[in-house]
C-alpha cells in the first residue's frame, strides 16, 4: 500500500530555513515524478515545486523560486524540500505528492518571530 510520511516542519523565525522530508513505501519511487504542494489558511492547495523522476528537471512556483530546492534520493525511497529564507507567507502545511491521487499527512511550517 502507498504511504507518504512527511517529516520536518516547525517554527522558525523569518530568514530562516527548514529541511522537509517525504519518506515513501509501497510504490516504485524511482518511477515516478513527485511533486511538492501547500496550502495556507483560508487558501487553496497550490503547487509548491515539482522534480521529474531521475532529478533532471525541477520545476517551481515563482513565489518559491531561488529560495527552495526539491531533491530525491531514490535509493532511500525520499523526496526532500530544502527551504531558504523563509517569510511569514510560507506558512502553510506542506504536502508531498504521488501522482495521480496519493498524499501525504502533511506537515505544519510556521514563519513568525
Amino acid at each position: 500500500q502507498v504511504q507518504l510520511v512527511e517529516s520536518g516542519g516547525g517554527l522558525v523565525q523569518p530568514g530562516g530555513s527548514l529541511r522537509l522530508s517525504c519518506v515513501t513505501s509501497g510504490f516504485i519511487f524511482s518511477n515516478y515524478d513527485m511533486l511538492w504542494y501547500r496550502q495556507a489558511p483560508g487558501k487553496e492547495r497550490e503547487l509548491v515545486a515539482v522534480i521529474r523522476t531521475t532529478s533532471s528537471r525541477t520545476v517551481y512556483a515563482d513565489s518559491v523560486k531561488g529560495r527552495f530546492t526539491i531533491s530525491r534520493d531514490n535509493a532511500k525511497n525520499t523526496l526532500y524540500l530544502q527551504m531558504n529564507s523563509l517569510k511569514p507567507e510560507d506558512t502553510a502545511v506542506y504536502y508531498c505528492f504521488r501522482p495521480i491521487d496519493y498524499w501525504g499527512q502533511g506537515t505544519q511550517v510556521t514563519v513568525s518571530s
